[in-house]
């Protein structure tokens, strides 16, 4: 995602760690850049507000649940292999679509129906 203008922060970098910077987890100068580049590209400022918004939504309705202490950890690690992965332009690991759910008629389910392999 890009407005197509230059900026001193790349829309990508900004886009890879917008999290954290929603979460307040890096350094202000950082987040100083983001603000600007948020105040000079549409579509970033966009996602910005999505994300904060989808932020809030989890938080007033899963917020009192406690939550495993590893969980983030697992979670930033998968994310990383991820970005690399797309970065590097493969496939990322363990990521397959899942299939459809056959209809009732193609699983052999309606009453009276044989299952066949």
């Amino acid at each position: 995602m890009s407005c197509g203008e230059p900026h001193e922060t790349d829309c990508s970098e900004v886009l890879d760690h917008l999290y954290e910077y929603l979460d307040r987890e890096m350094p202000d100068s950082d987040c100083e850049k983001f603000k600007e580049h948020f105040e000079e590209c549409s579509p970033c400022l966009e996602k910005y507000g999505l994300e904060q918004e989808v932020k809030k939504l989890v938080k007033r309705c899963c917020g009192h649940d406690d939550v495993p202490s590893d969980l983030r950890s697992k979670v930033m690690g998968r994310i990383e292999l991820i970005r690399e992965a797309e970065a590097a332009g493969t496939e990322v690991p363990g990521a397959q679509e899942p299939e459809a759910e056959p209809s009732a008629s193609r699983r052999g389910s309606a009453p009276g129906r044989k299952k066949y392999a």
